[in-house]
């Protein structure tokens, strides 16, 4: 269903507080008494803490404690193993949290921790990946699914297959790098619990410290009304909200704990490096006949996570035999994580960058091989799609970039001493939705309030849940308020899988719906109190589809490359997008654009660099860690087909953050393959690497 106020450009609405000031984040929350705290990292990359030396570090003026593994509070023992901070002295990987400091300003605790010596038992550490490592394993799940999945005979399959394409891929270990760093305040009154942190997910936070604290949660408030990005590395609690809990219980003061930015790669999580081969086989007109994705990537011996790199291929084509398959090898490293769009963001670019390479074996057009595979059902669950334009986006988009005046040649178009290029890449990501609470009040004033704990992350989600609200209602947008970020607002899901909106839409939705149906047959002036709706969308949101539920995209990118210095200026790029309805036509646009860029920063800049030897990232900070300047992110344009899809929630929607950066990265390799004649087969395409190339094949 859609109305006048679904689908608006509705500005959003705490826009002035965060370009005044006013909007306040989870370190920003000054209470009476207020400490600050500043963790010790751990300097080796395996051992043990042997001893703990604080006599310095507590001599320093106006420091209030330093907790360590043998004097800090007991926790229970968390699902989460990241979390279990200073409850031993074993130390699984270099930046684990060793001590904390806790002093009366910033600047002092940062001292006190600069100051406490830790002596260590080493042992032998093993943190170099590669994809023959022997204690190498298939885990049972991948993101929730089976880690493996085949249809047919796939080696079979290939080996008789009449044109073959066997590369592999590898992309590095990725960060998130938020705006906001992993910040939280927490603070004690007698039992009860308040914490302001920056997270995706306030309902998931309350629940992990009640775990730990040995806690009701109804004693335990979580407030995160504003959070500065979060990119997946908040989408569940990290240790700065347990340690900032922790040190508040100790000392008896609110306690902030900022994480400085250097020591987030150690603690908040990354996308693991995938090497991932991918074999195609296919007829003499281009239909496949065989696809194996095999992906090999690292986690950390505190937890198991698994970059879902394959899962995508069970999506994308039609082929009669597949394999996706999943092996993870265990180091002593910091854990990976969530990273925007996790599995098809890394999956999609070695498959799509695949795609491309059998079009040019084939002389095929890169669209028409995409669409010439179009399957009729999900290939790997038999399922029909509950709505698939990924065809039309293809068409549209090539109709948008010009693609008919393009030269197939590579190394065709050249300026002086660029040489142009142009490439595409498909995009999916699936529609995940979870249930949700919501509650909807009329008030004598003829406005509403609509409460749901939702985490607007800087996609508007207030917004857009108002524009829900007051579709629902058939009121004007000006009457609906919104409260969200509060765990003492009815629970929601975080917002992460691009499920946020679709998941506290229903929820949201199915309350003003009531609603409106109450007051329809309420007569008379509506009580002081005003009349007040609750919905749970639990049984039907989470309920079993008999669909295929996924978001599909293209994406067209122009490219110079400079054949003096190796650089590669992306001088277009184009996304056409079928989501379902779009919800507000500018917090949408503003979510495709910016996870374009990101894309365009995973294709040209962003690598980190695993350092085996010492066991950490020798890429820790944004100095380092090169993200894209406003002057390489050229002219982005996003549009969108609009989907009629009643399979998915009562407003027609599926997620939007994450499908922008899903293909970008394929489109502008596949640019730079086009402008060169040369495969690119690792990521980032930095300046050193493309020269070197040029050269040689100079």
């Amino acid at each position: 269903m859609t109305g006048t106020n679904l689908g608006a450009p509705a500005e959003r609405r705490e826009g002035r507080q965060k370009v005044t000031g006013a909007a306040r984040y989870a370190a920003e929350y000054t209470l009476p008494g207020r400490a600050h705290a500043w963790p010790v990292p751990a300097a080796v990359p395996r051992g043990r803490v042997a001893a703990v030396d604080t006599s310095a570090a507590l001599a320093l003026p106006g420091v209030l404690a330093v907790l360590t593994p043998g004097d800090a509070p007991r926790l229970a023992e968390p699902e989460d193993g990241t979390l279990a901070v200073l409850q031993g002295p074993d130390v699984p990987h270099r930046g684990w949290c060793v001590a904390l400091a806790v002093a009366e300003t910033l600047e002092t605790a940062r001292a006190a921790a600069r100051a406490v010596r830790v002596t260590y038992d080493r042992k032998a550490h093993h943190a170099e990946f590669t994809e023959a490592d022997p204690d190498a394993y298939e885990p049972d799940e991948a993101g929730g699914q089976p880690a493996r999945v085949e249809r047919g005979d796939p080696e079979a399959a290939y080996a008789a297959a009449g044109v073959r394409v066997d590369v592999t891929y590898r992309v590095p270990p990725l960060h998130n790098h938020p705006m906001e760093p992993h910040a939280s305040t927490a603070h004690w009154d007698g039992d009860r619990l308040t914490v302001y942190t920056s997270s995706q997910g306030g309902t998931a936070v309350r629940s992990v410290l009640a775990q730990l604290f040995g806690l009701d949660e109804e004693g335990i408030t979580v407030v995160a009304e504003h959070v500065g990005g979060g990119f997946g590395s908040k989408g569940t609690p990290r240790p700065d909200v347990v340690l900032a809990a922790m040190a508040a219980r100790h000392t008896g003061r609110p306690v902030t704990l900022a994480l400085p930015r250097r020591y987030l790669p150690a603690v908040v999580g990354h996308r693991a490096p995938t090497v991932q081969r991918l074999r195609l086989g296919a007829d003499a007109d281009g239909r496949l006949t065989a696809l194996l994705h095999e992906v090999t990537t690292h986690t950390s011996r505190v937890k198991e996570f698994v970059e879902y790199a394959a899962v995508p291929s069970r999506v994308m084509y039609a082929t009669p035999a597949l394999r996706s398959a999943h092996r993870v090898v265990p180091l002593d490293v910091p854990s990976p994580s969530w990273m925007r769009a996790p599995g098809e963001a890394p999956g999609m670019y070695a498959l799509e960058s695949a795609v491309d390479e059998l079009a040019g074996v084939l002389g095929t057009d890169p669209v028409e091989l995409r669409i010439r595979n179009e399957p009729d059902r999900e290939p790997a669950s038999g399922k029909p799609f509950s709505s698939r334009h990924l065809a039309q986006c293809l068409r549209e988009g090539a109709r948008r970039f010009g693609w008919a005046e393009r030269d197939p040649r590579p190394g065709a178009r050249r300026e002086g001493p660029f040489l142009l290029g142009t490439g595409v890449a498909a995009a999916t990501y699936p529609v995940q939705v979870a249930p949700s609470t919501a509650s909807a009040q009329a008030l004598p004033d003829g406005t509403f309030t609509v409460r749901i704990n939702a985490a607007d992350i800087g996609t508007g989600a207030r917004t857009v849940l108002a524009q829900v609200a007051a579709d629902a209602l058939g009121v004007p947008l000006d009457r609906v308020r919104t409260e969200v970020g509060r765990s003492d607002l009815p629970a929601a899901p975080l917002a992460g899988g691009s499920m946020g909106t679709a998941s506290w839409g229903w929820a949201v939705h199915e309350a003003c719906a009531e609603l409106a149906c109450r007051l329809a047959g309420h007569t008379g002036p509506l009580p002081v109190e005003g009349i007040e709706v609750r919905a749970d969308t639990a049984g039907k949101a989470d309920a079993d589809s008999p669909y295929a539920r996924h978001a599909f995209g293209a994406q067209f990118a122009e490219v110079a490359v400079d054949t003096v210095t190796g650089e590669i200026r992306v001088r277009r790029l184009l996304g056409v997008f079928a989501a379902g309805h779009i919800l507000n036509a500018r917090t949408a646009r503003s979510q495709f654009t910016g996870a374009m860029t990101m894309g365009l920063g995973m294709a040209l800049t962003e690598h980190s660099t695993l350092d085996a030897a010492f066991g950490d990232f020798a890429e820790p900070d944004l100095a380092a860690y090169h993200v894209p300047a406003h002057a390489d992110v050229p002219d982005i344009e996003a549009a969108w087909l609009d989907e009629d899809d009643p399979h998915l929630n009562p407003m027609g929607s599926k997620g939007i953050g994450e499908i922008g950066i899903v293909g970008t990265a394929a489109a502008v390799g596949n640019a730079v393959h086009h402008a060169t004649g040369i495969r690119f087969r690792e990521l980032p395409l930095t300046p050193d690497r493309v020269l070197m190339a040029l050269l040689s094949e100079g």
